[in-house]
């Protein structure tokens, strides 16, 4: 349960991440709530998750599969760039997330 819950954490913060550069520093109301309700919710999704799994692996598993899908997010929504050096360094985040979930204590 509480995998699905961080899976559920990770989608609520990216989304809130998302909609907070589309906020435009807080001046849209509609994305400004969303942005807020988005981290409230992932904030109070991983108080709970963190009372069944370690927190330190938690942590690692939520910021990094968030920096990578906003990475991609930005490339495909806002046309922003991933050259080669941000590329290499998704690649060395998932293989992170992947090393701690296999081999995390």
């Amino acid at each position: 349960m509480a995998k699905l819950l961080l899976c559920i954490a990770i989608i609520s913060e990216t989304i809130a991440t998302t909609f907070l550069k589309l906020s435009n520093g807080f001046t849209s109301p509609i994305y400004s709530v969303i942005t807020i309700v988005g981290y409230m919710l992932s904030f109070y999704l991983l108080s709970i998750i963190v009372k069944e799994l370690p927190i330190g692996i938690v942590y690692a598993v939520w910021s990094g599969i968030g920096i990578v899908l906003i990475s991609f997010i930005g490339y495909f929504l806002f046309g922003q760039s991933l050259n080669i050096v941000s590329l290499c360094g998704i690649t060395f985040i998932i293989t992170g997330v992947v090393l701690v979930n296999f081999y995390a204590v």
